[in-house]
């Protein structure tokens, strides 16, 4: 392994335990107190510690734990290492907040505004757990199980079985809860793909000139990245252009533009927003 790859693997560490961390703060201080049913173990532990004798989060540890030894069964050695790792530590850790930080009421008077934390700080969490390679565990874990044995839509069993969830809140707790819940599982996809967009959002510019190589030295040698360059001819005067293609960071992406606005103002530029560039200096695939 080189330097590069270990720190990147020390750093994916770190990202795994911060978001977990941001996941579990959701789901202890703001869900668990209103009773926010929305889907997965921790939806599953709620309704279980209502009419059960035990919290929520003993609940949330004791099926998270046997998700584990049936994923270890069924999966093998393709069961994700920071899979196992996230649902430990999620489980262990809403175990620590219960002892540490007893909550037995809503940290607040407006349930409005516990529920959008409730949905923002889970689906952040979950969303960075994605980003990196790993997932939260709980139903993923039968939802990987499923996928190896079965050609069924995994998506649509994770949903109905959300749905499942969320439709016993109104009849374990109440019909307001239910609604809160139901108002939760709608915005928490759209919230978690909206976070991951933004986390690998990059911009790729078509700039159209008639002189690349300042653009390019530019690019390489002060931003540090590459580009790709090609011949064309304009539609309309037939006269030869050049293309350059290049993929930024965000903030990269003004530098370039202001340079290229300032040293040749009358390239045309193209600035698209891109959420899935894969390759060196961006993403692996794995």
């Amino acid at each position: 392994m080189t330097k590069h790859e270990r720190h990147r693997e020390i750093a994916d560490w770190i990202w795994l335990t911060i978001a977990t961390i941001i996941l579990d703060i959701g789901v202890y201080v703001f869900k668990f107190p209103n009773n926010f049913t929305f889907g997965g173990v921790t939806g599953i532990s709620m309704i279980l510690a209502r009419i059960g004798s035990l919290s929520p989060a003993t609940y949330n540890l004791i099926i998270n734990m046997a998700l584990l030894v049936i994923g270890f069964i069924f999966l093998g050695k393709s069961f994700g290492i920071k899979t196992v790792y996230v649902s430990v530590l999620n489980s262990l850790l809403l175990e620590f907040m219960e002892y540490a930080f007893p909550m037995d009421k809503p940290l607040t008077n407006q349930p409005v505004l516990e529920l959008i934390f409730a949905i923002i700080l889970p689906s952040v969490g979950a969303a960075i757990l994605f980003n990196r390679g790993a997932s939260g565990g709980g139903t993923d874990i039968v939802a990987m199980i499923v996928k190896k044995y079965t050609s069924f839509n995994i998506g649509t069993a994770l949903f109905l079985v959300d749905l499942s969830i969320t439709v016993c809140a109104c009849f374990v707790f109440d019909v307001e809860t239910g609604l809160f819940s139901f108002t939760g599982l709608m915005a928490k996809s759209l919230v978690i793909d909206g976070v991951i967009e933004n986390i690998n959002l990059c911009k790729y510019f078509t700039i159209i000139c008639d002189d690349p190589e300042p653009i390019c030295k530019y690019i390489t040698e002060t931003l540090g990245k590459s580009a790709t360059v090609f011949k064309a001819e304009g539609a309309y005067a037939h006269g030869e252009k050049t293309v350059v293609l290049s993929v930024m960071k965000r903030s990269q992406a003004v530098m370039l533009r202001n340079y290229v606005h300032s040293t040749q103002p009358g390239s045309f530029i193209m600035i698209t927003n891109s959420s899935e560039i894969i390759g060196k200096g961006f993403r692996g695939l794995n």
